[in-house]
């Protein structure tokens, strides 16, 4: 069901979202609490920017491009995330697309780029979509089987949960899920490769859980199909290898960007995550 909002209770679902994750003091007012320049919306023809985050995160991961497309006038809109598995996350993300007017830029990190695949998919709004370190399934594919021989940290999870994630109950789960945090080790090592290491132990304990009915469920009539998409890839990413990725990019027609990064690029190389969603949006005038 999509549940269509009025303008205005929208701009506040944005901005208590924006004041949520990023610590924005007031509408108006960067994150880092310098002012932002306030375009005239009426004219502006630019698409909003809509930021999603993967699995075990949240929307802070997002920080340093927020910044930056703000400091460019841009309007940007970091969605909530559940983590509770596509079919509920997605679900979540197309209505939270649905209150958004005029032309939409969707960019994904990671576990998100398989839920905003999913959301995107006739919403006449989206014009463009940026996979950064990104599932892209097409119809049918898990995050099993698309991890199943991939050479990712996470693949050894597929036989013995326990070597990968802390598994801990949730109140109404479904039958046979949990959910998962990734090991500290795994993390610090397998995804903040690159980063800091006082920065990665802050991450490492810092997750979001994904209930792990996430890595069975199929993809839907995948969004890359019909809108035009791009893609930066991290050539050290250890979560999904960069062949990986390659692959799925290629199949969805994208135009590929490398980045020297780890899985966690949109952290650690957020000017060159950044120059490639502006390359996005300026497609869509």
């Amino acid at each position: 069901m999509s549940l269509r909002r009025p303008k205005t209770i929208a701009a506040a679902i944005a901005t208590a979202t924006l004041v949520t994750l990023l610590g924005s003091a007031a509408p108006g007012v960067y994150a880092d609490g310098g002012v932002q320049p306030t375009p005239d919306r009426e004219h502006d023809t630019r698409p909003t920017i809509v930021l999603v985050h993967g699995a075990w995160a949240d929307g802070s991961s997002w920080s340093g491009e927020v910044r930056r497309l703000q400091a460019r006038g841009f309007e940007v809109q970091v969605a909530p995330q559940p983590n509770r598995g596509p079919s509920i996350d997605s679900g979540y993300l197309e209505d939270f697309l649905s209150t958004i007017e005029g032309p939409i830029v969707l960019a994904a990190h990671s576990y998100g780029g398989f839920v905003a695949s999913d959301a995107a998919t006739g919403n006449r709004n989206v014009k463009a979509l940026v996979f950064v370190d990104a599932f892209a399934p097409d119809k049918g594919e898990t995050l099993e089987e698309l991890t199943a021989g991939s050479g990712s940290v996470l693949e050894p999870a597929l036989t013995d949960p326990t070597s990968v994630f802390k598994l801990v109950p949730f109140p109404g789960a479904p039958e046979g899920a949990v959910d998962s945090y990734v090991l500290p080790k795994i993390f610090i090592n397998g995804f903040a490769n690159g980063l800091p290491r006082r920065q990665a132990e802050v991450l490492a304990v810092s997750q979001v859980a994904l209930a792990t009915n996430a890595l069975a469920e199929p993809a839907t009539e995948p969004a890359w199909k019909t809108i035009p998409s791009w893609a930066v890839i991290g050539t050290e990413d250890r979560v999904i290898p960069p062949a990986s990725q390659e692959e799925m990019m290629k199949r969805a027609g994208a135009d590929i960007t490398r980045i020297d990064a780890g899985h966690l690029g949109l952290i650690s190389h957020p000017g060159e995550v950044t120059e490639v969603i502006l390359e996005a949006a300026r497609a869509t005038a």
